[in-house]
């Protein structure tokens, strides 16, 4: 077996085929867009390569391709640890362990060469909402867009080499019209009645309106918290553009207390429910055959990208309220019949407190593990969220 640094065309190609050939008799599996990967690895479209590094490479035996793994230093992520920590990811390899711990050491070795202590994966260089966990749980459910999938094996190849379960993460599903809890509805029905309080969707909003309500909420939701940093008028409008071309208007919805906005529920449609009929690529043919799904296919499954309640106002109702809102609007009025949510980790009990409240059920799990490139470090998990 040999492992080769990705820097040809051939063998970018080569990385991206891969997967096709490990999951070919898996029908649940759909495959990650190839651009969506790239431009992490593309210093003119991903920022993260100013100050961090980012390497890939691919195994083969006998001239064929038969695994790959990448390996991030990114001292944004790294700073939020007391060690130097750094990250691999987009692991994929035949049911062979010896291949899968040529992998791995690969890997290891090249953070340990940039001085990193720890090691995190399977993960991303970049956001925490893509690419993020290997699924140790429910391989009988296509993946959900930018969420890994992986055979089960993958779990046995992790722990052997070392890895411990820094983090489990939870994703969520619940049916729109599913009834919150009784307690929850209660609380639901005091802020429904109260005058002061009212709900809506971003139907008759412009962006600049929507970008303003997400800063609000955002800030005072998760204002407070250790190592939380404002966020800006300029980001916010970026996120709200960004989701401009897939927003479904009707599944973003915002909460107001004499008209400040003070919780949001921001949905948008399981976009791997037209990102399938594209095969992983979205060249001129792959868009083509997006834009024909879009005028197709209507998504019956949503995803909740984000869910939030100023903190002044938690445990009084309005986490009830905008989902009853939900259930009123989105369930009887569009063609959604099931939200995702997105994952929750286990060390947020609140918000997966929360989610039981909404009547959501835990249906998938992934692990995102730590190795400790440093056996001097003693592991922790991940520290509970207080």
């Amino acid at each position: 077996m040999e492992v080769v640094a990705v820097e040809t065309k051939k063998q970018i190609n080569a990385f991206h085929k891969l997967p096709f050939d490990i999951y070919a008799h898996d029908k649940n599996w759909i495959p990650h867009i190839k651009q969506d990967i790239e431009k992490l690895f593309d210093p003119k479209k991903n920022p993260l390569l100013k100050t961090g590094k980012a390497k890939r490479w691919l195994l083969t035996k006998n001239g064929k391709v038969i695994g790959r793994i990448a390996a991030f230093v990114n001292p944004k992520y790294s700073k939020q640890f007391k060690h130097n920590t750094g990250g691999l990811g987009f692991f994929e390899c035949i049911n062979d362990y010896d291949a899968a711990k040529l992998l791995f050491d690969t890997a290891i070795n090249w953070l340990k060469e940039h001085d990193m202590e720890v090691a995190d994966g399977p993960i991303n260089f970049g956001e925490k909402n893509m690419f993020w966990g290997l699924l140790v749980e429910n391989f009988t459910d296509p993946n959900s867009y930018g969420m890994n999938y992986n055979p089960p094996y993958y779990q046995d190849f992790f722990e052997k080499y070392g890895f411990n379960v820094y983090y489990k993460q939870f994703m969520y599903k619940r049916a729109v019209k599913e009834p919150v809890q009784e307690i929850f509805a209660r609380k639901a029905q005091n802020i429904i009645n109260n005058p002061e309080f009212h709900f809506s969707d971003v139907k008759k909003m412009s962006v600049d309106e929507i970008a303003q309500n997400f800063l609000t909420v955002y800030n005072s939701a998760w204002g407070g918290f250790a190592g939380f940093k404002p966020m800006d008028i300029r980001t916010a409008k970026n996120i709200i553009k960004s989701l401009k071309p897939i927003m479904d208007k009707r599944i973003v919805l915002f909460g107001f207390h004499n008209k400040k906005p003070i919780a949001f529920y921001v949905n948008i449609p399981e976009l791997n429910e037209w990102f399938k009929y594209v095969n992983g690529n979205m060249n001129i043919i792959g868009k083509l055959k997006f834009i024909f799904a879009k005028m197709l296919v209507k998504p019956h499954t949503m995803v909740g990208i984000v869910f939030g309640v100023d903190r002044e106002y938690h445990g009084k109702g309005v986490e009830g309220a905008l989902i009853k809102f939900a259930e009123q609007t989105i369930a009887k009025k569009t063609e959604y019949d099931t939200a995702l949510m997105t994952w929750v980790g286990d060390f947020n009990p609140k918000m997966l407190h929360l989610m039981e409240n909404l009547g959501a059920k835990c249906y998938r799990t992934y692990h995102t593990y730590r190795f400790m490139i440093n056996p001097d470090i003693p592991f922790e998990r991940y520290p509970i969220v207080q």
